[in-house]
C-alpha cells in the first residue's frame, strides 16, 4: 500500500522534480500546506497566506523507506536557513516536514537528529501534522518538464547525479 508524505523545500518545481526521479516514487504533485486560508491562489501564498509550498510525496515503502526518502530530501535543502532556500524568500520557502501517519513522526524526529549533527546552527525544516493541502495550480504541476529552461533553486545536475547511484 502506498503512503504519502509533504516536503517542503522551497520553491516545489526544483522538488517535485527531484522526488520524481527517485525510485519508488510513484507522485510528486506541487501544493500547498498549512496555512491560514482555504484552498489558497498561488498570489494569496505569495502574499503571505502562511501556507508552505510542498510537494506531496507518493511512494511505495516496499521500494524505498521513509527515512531512505528523508535522505534524498536533506541533499537539496539548506535545513538551517529560515523561510529561504535559494533566492526565494518568504514564508512560503521554509523547509517541513508534514505527515498523515502519526506512525511517521518517529522517524523524522530521527532522520532530524542526525541531520542536526552536521550543523552548528539549529534546523530550520518542520516536523509537524499536515493541516491542511491544496494543489497547486495545473501549470506548477511538472513544471520543469514542461519548461526545461526555468528557474529552480536546486542544481539539477546535482539531482541527476544524487540519483546515479540509487
Amino acid at each position: 500500500m502506498n503512503k504519502e508524505i509533504y516536503l517542503a523545500g522551497g520553491c516545489f518545481w526544483g522538488v517535485e522534480a527531484f522526488m520524481q526521479r527517485i525510485r519508488g516514487v510513484i507522485d510528486a504533485q506541487s501544493g500547498y500546506a498549512n496555512g491560514n486560508t482555504l484552498n489558497p491562489t498561488y498570489q494569496e501564498v505569495c502574499k503571505g497566506s502562511g501556507h508552505a509550498e510542498v510537494v506531496k510525496v507518493t511512494y511505495n515503502p516496499a521500494q524505498i523507506s521513509l527515512a531512505k526518502l528523508l535522505d534524498y530530501y536533506f541533499k537539496v535543502i539548506d535545513p538551517v536557513s529560515i523561510n529561504q532556500q535559494g533566492e526565494d524568500k518568504g514564508i512560503q520557502y521554509r523547509t517541513g516536514i508534514y505527515y498523515v501517519d502519526p506512525q511517521d513522526e518517529p522517524t523524522i524526529r530521527t532522520a532530524l537528529v542526525e541531520l542536526q549533527k552536521g550543523y552548528n546552527q539549529p534546523l530550520a525544516v518542520e516536523n509537524e501534522p499536515l493541516e491542511q493541502y491544496f494543489p497547486a495550480e495545473e501549470y506548477h504541476q511538472d513544471y520543469l518538464d514542461k519548461n526545461p529552461t526555468g528557474y529552480c533553486h536546486i542544481d539539477i545536475q546535482l539531482m541527476n547525479e544524487i540519483l546515479a547511484n540509487q
